[in-house]
């Protein structure tokens, strides 16, 4: 019954460790967003027209045709965009 007892008490505090590190980690990650949001600028996106040129039309159509065979008609290309 000792043995029993000890290995409780061993449990317990090792979920309260645990519990108490995980808290830790939730209010730390709460208040660095909280930072950020707060003293980071957000970066500015340009506009596509600022990025030097459109997309090649053969290029939009083949990444539309391949939208509608993955989803089977039922996906909608709305932007095309290039990526930096």
């Amino acid at each position: 019954m000792e043995q029993f007892l000890e290995s409780l008490k061993l449990m317990v505090i090792g979920m309260g460790t645990v519990f108490c590190v995980l808290l830790l980690v939730i209010l730390l990650g709460n208040l660095l967003i909280k930072f950020i949001n707060k003293f980071v600028p957000e970066e500015q996106a340009s506009a596509p027209a600022e990025q030097g040129g459109a997309i090649n039309p053969k290029v939009a159509q083949a990444i539309t045709a391949a939208i509608n065979i993955a989803t089977g008609g039922k996906g909608v290309v709305e932007k095309i965009e290039k990526i930096k």
